[in-house]
């Protein structure tokens, strides 16, 4: 006997209101010494996503960084929204200013990046072909527009 939507629980990123929620940085929920982090770098439900390949290249790019950043051992997770709105982030042990500063350091890194993607080659990557680094630094580039005066204080939805 499977298991319908009415016996499920909502989920807490489903009581966030997709028609109000602007681009940037929030803090999505907290599970014991957990933060995740939603980095919306769309606007919902307006038509424009990221694309696959600057999608796959934005998550190859900012996971490389956060895991060699002076905040690694605190990255647990990074990876995309199912939506292609935006990302999320779980750390542990990282202030907010830290979380903010890191994906700010990310998003910069991605904006300048050059050269070959990390993991992209055929043996490293499930979908190797599949990359847009021009995608991933023009959506990188806006971010770090966006994200330029966030503090502590902007990371709640309701801001």
């Amino acid at each position: 006997m499977g298991t319908s939507a009415k016996t499920l629980e909502r989920i807490a990123s489903f009581t966030v209101d997709h028609t109000k929620l602007q681009k940037g940085m929030y803090i999505s929920r907290v599970d014991g010494d957990v933060v995740t982090y939603d980095m919306r770098m769309k606007w919902p439900n307006q038509g424009d996503y990221l694309s696959y390949g600057a999608l796959h290249t934005f998550e190859h790019l900012f996971a490389t960084y956060a895991r060699n950043s002076e905040y690694r051992d605190g990255v647990i997770y990074v990876g995309p929204m199912g939506c292609r709105t935006g990302f999320y982030l779980l750390v542990r042990g990282l202030s907010q200013q830290q979380a903010i500063d890191l994906v700010r350091e990310s998003f910069a890194f991605i904006a300048q990046f050059e050269g070959e993607i990390p993991g992209s080659r055929e043996e490293e990557c499930g979908n190797y072909l599949e990359h847009d680094l021009p995608g991933a630094r023009a959506v990188a580039e806006e971010m770090c527009a966006i994200l330029a005066g966030w503090t502590p204080a902007d990371l709640s939805y309701d801001r």
